[in-house]
């Protein structure tokens, strides 16, 4: 069975696509630790990150670079804070969230983002992917 990110990759599942190229896809997380925090996936089935092949791995840190620029023009932030968890999907992904405080890492004070809000935060970060 496919993981949840890769029905997202495939198109059978919706998303808030910010990126996409050979190797990887970069989406809106729709339960954000903070507005604007976005996934960037390996386009192939690897659970942990120590597993990824190469030319994946590389090119998820290279993703990750291409679009924290654009993230932190959108939102001003203090700084890109980046994780690799892995524990809620099996699928090796790479957080990159925007911050202007530690405390915008804790999961505690997080909910689900409204699907108007996404939309919006979509646009603006393409706005200055690239720019």
């Amino acid at each position: 069975m496919s993981t949840l990110f890769s029905r997202i990759i495939d198109g059978e599942i919706p998303s808030y696509k910010i990126y996409e190229d050979a190797y990887t896809f970069a989406f809106l997380d729709i339960n954000p630790l903070v507005l604007w925090h976005t996934l960037v996936v390996p386009k192939i089935e690897v659970d942990s990150f120590i597993d990824v092949p190469e030319p994946y791995y590389s090119a998820v840190f290279r993703t990750a670079k291409k679009i924290a620029p654009a993230i932190q023009k959108a939102t001003r932030c203090n700084r890109i804070a980046t994780m690799i968890v892995g524990y809620e999907i099996p699928h090796f992904h790479y957080h990159v969230i925007p911050t202007q405080w530690m405390e915008d890492l804790d999961r505690r004070n997080t909910g689900p983002a409204t699907p108007e809000s996404l939309k919006d935060i979509q646009k603006a970060i393409l706005s200055f992917l690239d720019k």
